[in-house]
């Protein structure tokens, strides 16, 4: 996949402002944030609601807020949009997102109801309209196996197994960039560049400090837990009373 970064697009594209990890008090709410390269936000569209306007695949573009390339389309009607990008697609090609789709080609985007059994699809909508939220990462993607009366059933990269409105859209094919999994950080440096600081064992503490602290040597520790007292191995954060269980038929 060609990367061309010298077309860019600024009225999709604004500042974006750091935090540190701080709140409006100035007092760190949140860990291990701070320092980073500057950044730029581009808007991207989740919902591709443009129907039955085709548009070229004018550059495919790096972008620092996610792991995945995004690709600036030109419709026909003079419009400019950010996508994700979808592995296979080149600059050049031409793509269409439309309710009455006949040519499931990748890249393009229509509701579950009309895509075919065993289709891998990305950028998948759990709500009408709201937007994709599932399979939007490097290299994911997720498969349509079944369709029951207003559901269809797909299986997702960590396959876990859910169930969706037919009315939702989806985007044909896989998420670019699959080697992102293989990239390596080769020096502390790269870390800082991403906006992440240092962190300290658990185990390395007081006992005032964190939960794992303390003790004579090596032989603190114990069930490894975050500095709030929260197991992080086994400990399952998903709210009991979540409206969305009801539609997961398998979990991970």
């Amino acid at each position: 996949m060609k990367i061309i970064k010298k077309v860019k697009f600024n009225k999709l594209i604004y500042g974006k402002n750091k935090t540190g990890g701080r709140n409006n008090y100035g007092r760190i709410t949140v860990q291990h944030i701070g320092g980073g390269h500057k950044k730029k936000y581009r808007i991207i569209d989740y919902k591709r609601d443009k129907y039955d306007i085709e548009a070229k695949v004018k550059s495919i573009e790096y972008d620092p807020n996610r792991s995945s390339y995004i690709s600036l389309l030109y419709y026909n009607d003079g419009e400019k949009k950010y996508i994700l990008s979808i592995n296979g697609l080149n600059i050049g090609d031409t793509i269409i997102s439309s309710k009455n789709l006949s040519i499931f080609n990748i890249g393009n985007s229509a509701p579950l109801k009309i895509i075919p059994l065993g289709t891998i699809i990305c950028c998948i909508e759990n709500i009408p309209g709201k937007g994709g939220i599932y399979s939007r990462s490097a290299g994911t993607f997720s498969t349509l196996i079944s369709k029951e009366d207003k559901f269809a059933i797909i299986k997702l990269s960590s396959n876990e197994k859910k169930m969706i409105l037919l009315n939702c859209m989806a985007t044909i094919g896989s998420i670019s960039n699959n080697n992102h999994k293989f990239k390596k950080l080769k020096k502390a440096g790269n870390s800082r560049w991403l906006g992440k600081r240092p962190s300290t064992r658990g185990v390395a503490m007081n006992p005032i400090d964190h939960p794992m602290g303390g003790g004579e040597g090596k032989a603190s520790g114990g069930h490894p837990k975050s500095k709030h007292g929260i197991y992080s191995k086994g400990y399952k954060t998903r709210r009991k009373k979540n409206i969305s269980s009801k539609y997961i038929i398998k979990n991970k």
